[in-house]
């Protein structure tokens, strides 16, 4: 029912019978960090050194056709490609009253965001090892925006929840023009996953066994064309100790990124936070303008990139509310972690958690519903099948997106309690705090979904939480009384930035 979530995020493992190692098998959360042995550290760097001497004589790529649902096959070209200066030549140059969608119109297409380009069964998009190709080759895949349609699987039939809510009202119009307009397109998917599978290749130089996962706002649903792209290196099937381990195996990424790779890879850095990773930005298809953020082992990113997918498609306001309320908090510079505020991934738990405490409640509790399909110790290979199996949730609630947005505002200015609850989409309400040392002393507390963490450490100053509250304030008084978004989010800038 979901797009292509038969496809995202398969692995190619080969069958069990096949299987040389248990690299994927269930992860309990309470095993304490081990680190990699130390020939296991000298083999890898072995290995970086070999890599790097074999990059430079990689053999030239023949590319292959693509076969498009029922189109003729779209071949890659040939020849060389210049990427200096280039526009996007799908969009950027269109006048912006060109390319706004009349809403009343009846022939109006169903949006195909984050439906991935439907490729052979081979090369269909996944997190590791999908499109078999060398190191950024010259052969650069073709902008495919507009000329790809959606992923015809057998064994699914068109989902009816990627079309859009009606909207009545001029708020609910000004919501769904801002989310047509700033949605993640296929294009942009499609060369984030590009990069990520020639990534991996190069990686597994080094680390053989290893698996890289794009995960995050690229493949929940909630995309933008400006949002980041999020990798996960998966080294092996045991926690890695983010303090040393992982920082000492990002080191040899970067090594790798800003040596033998710096031709393709910008500027790569090692942040060191609680879970340290690496930027950088993909010089081939910069056009773009996306960066990457690499970590490893962070394997509950890629559980709640699923889970956040299925609440994505269960109902068809979710995604519009959840992307207004992301280019709000921008606008107001109130969705930046670094800065002591909110992550984008604390804003989309918070906007799941007011629709599912409405009166009458637009989501459920999908871990409460469907514990088997989001058990925290499922093997990863097995984590993207999870939104095949919900069925679409049908609210009695008929608010539109209007209405929902100045009652999130509302919810969040005049109901929720920051002192004493915490913001829970496990449960599907707000509960009490947790006495822990993390919960103690922070200002806003928004409980992760699988290792009960609190996504909103990061605001851990007053001066930034009073901030926050009062745009909230301030947001649903203008929106109640003026009911135009352009009130509280200019939209032809907002549009315009996308």
């Amino acid at each position: 029912m979901f797009p292509n979530s038969s496809n995202l995020g398969r692995p190619p493992f080969p069958p069990k019978h096949q299987q040389h190692s248990t690299f994927f098998n269930k992860l309990p959360l309470n095993i304490p960090p081990a680190l990699l042995s130390h020939q296991q550290i000298i083999d890898a760097q072995f290995n970086f050194q070999n890599a790097a001497g074999n990059l430079a004589t990689l053999p030239a790529v023949t590319p292959q056709p693509l076969t498009y649902g029922n189109v003729s096959p779209v071949h890659t070209s040939t020849a060389p490609t210049s990427f200096r200066g280039r526009k996007r030549l799908s969009e950027q140059n269109v006048p912006y009253d060109v390319k706004r969608q009349r809403f009343h119109s009846p022939h109006r297409e169903t949006t195909v965001v984050n439906q991935t380009v439907p490729l052979p069964e081979e090369r269909r998009y996944s997190f590791p090892g999908s499109i078999p190709s060398q190191l950024f080759h010259a052969h650069y895949l073709p902008d495919l925006t507009g000329c790809v349609p959606p992923l015809r699987d057998a064994s699914f039939s068109d989902p009816i929840e990627t079309t859009l809510p009606v909207a009545k009202d001029k708020l609910s119009q000004q919501v769904l023009e801002l989310f047509q307009a700033c949605q993640q397109q296929t294009c942009d998917l499609n060369r984030k996953e590009l990069c990520r599978t020639e990534l991996q290749r190069e990686i597994q130089r080094i680390f053989p066994q290893s698996r890289l996962f794009l995960v995050g706002s690229s493949l929940n649903g909630f995309g933008t064309r400006s949002s980041d792209g999020d990798l996960c290196l998966v080294v092996k099937e045991e926690p890695v100790n983010q303090k040393t381990e992982a920082r000492h195996i990002l080191s040899l990424v970067q090594k790798l990124f800003s040596t033998k790779l710096s031709s393709y890879i910008e500027r790569p850095q090692l942040i060191r936070a609680k879970v340290p990773i690496v930027k950088f930005r993909d010089k081939v298809r910069q056009v773009l303008c996306v960066e990457f953020d690499l970590n490893v082992n962070n394997v509950v990113g890629i559980r709640n990139t699923f889970l956040l997918r299925t609440y994505a498609y269960i109902e068809n306001r979710v995604r519009p509310l959840v992307l207004v309320v992301k280019k709000w908090a921008s606008f107001h510079d109130i969705n930046d972690a670094s800065r002591g505020t909110l992550s984008s991934y604390s804003l989309v738990l918070m906007v799941l958690h007011y629709l599912q405490t409405l009166p009458e409640p637009i989501l459920p509790s999908l871990q409460k519903n469907y514990p088997d399909s989001f058990d925290p110790t499922m093997q990863l290979h097995l984590v993207h099948q999870a939104p095949c199996t919900i069925p679409p949730y049908l609210s009695k609630n008929g608010s539109s997106l209007g209405d929902l947005l100045i009652g999130f505002f509302k919810y969040y200015a005049t109901e929720f309690d920051w002192s004493h609850q915490m913001i829970s989409v496990r449960e599907a309400k707000a509960i009490p705090r947790p006495d822990g040392i993390e919960w103690r002393n922070k200002f806003i507390c928004v409980e992760e979904p699988f290792d009960g963490t609190n996504t909103a450490r990061a605001v851990h100053e007053k001066q930034k939480f009073d901030i926050i509250k009062d745009e909230f304030m301030k947001s649903w008084q203008i929106l109640r009384d003026k009911k135009d978004l352009n009130c509280v989010l200019p939209l032809r800038t907002t549009i315009q930035k996308r």
